[in-house]
């Protein structure tokens, strides 16, 4: 079994790594290492800058995971910014973002890195696109949940269960892509 070990505080998001990586006999844990989130343009970069960070510490066998919330009327807003945003305005700020704006569309993106222990990294980005809500909906999930609506469906991310959000979400999306690249990796088919 590969033991990895996922750099964050948010329960959710490690349920929903184990939810996915259990099934490719991946055991998964959290760990309090840190690295410094610079602040960047995209995702992909502030996950990049981990990695290399944690790389010349010579820590290994870890995932990163950086996600944002893209708002098209507000510019791509909250974006790299989410976690912050999210803490500081909440979803109800968001809302209030968006009173009288039409275009309520969006899209969630999850950046997953990995350093394995041999120092060589994974890294995947996917997305999902969608809308924001005109109001908070649902008690699953963490997050912007409750205003994300995903494209072809009429339930927020919270109205749904961890099965039904993940096949379709943009970490379940990216935790399945990395999977397959770890297993490529592997030498496994």
């Amino acid at each position: 079994m590969t033991k990895l070990a996922l750099i964050t505080s948010n329960q959710g998001k490690l349920r929903e790594f184990r939810s996915e990586l259990s099934r490719l006999d991946i055991e998964v844990t959290s760990t309090d290492e840190s690295c410094e989130e610079i602040q960047a343009d995209t995702i992909e970069e502030v996950v990049r800058y981990c990695l290399k960070d944690l790389g010349g510490r010579g820590v290994g066998n870890v995932i990163i995971d950086d996600s944002g919330l893209f708002i098209d009327s507000l510019g791509g807003f909250p974006g790299v910014y989410s976690s912050y945003v999210f803490r500081t305005l909440g979803c109800k700020g968001v809302l209030k973002l968006l009173e009288g704006k039409e275009d309520r569309s969006a899209h969630f993106s999850c950046c997953i890195g990995c350093i394995l222990g041999s120092g060589e990294n994974i890294v995947v980005t996917e997305s999902v696109s969608g809308r924001i809500g005109t109001e908070e909906k649902g008690n699953q999930g963490f997050g912007f949940d409750p205003i994300f609506i995903p494209q072809e469906d009429q339930r927020t991310f919270a109205e749904m269960s961890i099965e039904e959000k993940n096949p379709i979400s943009h970490r379940g999306k990216a935790i399945r892509a990395f999977a397959e690249m770890l297993k490529r990796k592997r030498g496994v088919r």
